[in-house]
């Protein structure tokens, strides 16, 4: 994938542990906009095992809610027309582990928007490792407004 992450992009900033660019121990996933969501390749670490060369599930939920939320706040920036996309959190999320997923190998993880209600999205998650669906998920993400703890977290 060319060019960088809409994280790094807009929220270069950030200390998420998922997402976040300027988190040294978090797992500073970038994604890139495709046509209804984004796309992301990302390469576990022996250190985020659950057994013996696959993955904890704890991290595969990190990497679809993150990659989610941006998903979403992608799409309301979009729809908007603005240019820079609104503080998003995960109301829900839900995942679905199909087969281990392995350490060491490049995974692929895509979104698609299934729909948009004002300050909210839908978003339909996939994780593949060699061209096997390990893990599948959807979320509901939501813009918040001044006076949440994560208002402008991104800046």
């Amino acid at each position: 994938m060319s060019g960088i992450g809409v994280q790094r992009q807009y929220a270069p900033t950030s200390i998420c542990f998922g997402c976040g660019p300027a988190n040294e121990k978090g797992l500073q996933i970038e994604s890139h906009r495709i046509e209804n969501g984004l796309r992301m390749e990302y390469t576990p670490e022996s250190h985020h095992q659950a057994f013996p060369g696959m993955i904890n599930g704890g991290i595969i939920g990190t990497l679809l809610d993150c990659h989610g939320n941006w998903t979403a706040a992608v799409a309301l920036m979009d729809q908007n027309e603005e240019k820079e996309p609104p503080c998003t959190v995960t109301a829900s999320y839900s995942v679905q582990l199909r087969r281990p997923t392995p350490d060491n190998t490049l995974l692929h993880v895509t979104s698609q928007i299934t729909s948009i209600e004002d300050d909210r999205v839908h978003v339909e998650l996939l994780l593949e490792a060699d061209g096997k669906v390990c893990a599948t998920g959807k979320g509901l993400f939501v813009a918040v407004k001044e006076g949440h703890p994560a208002y402008h977290r991104w800046s």
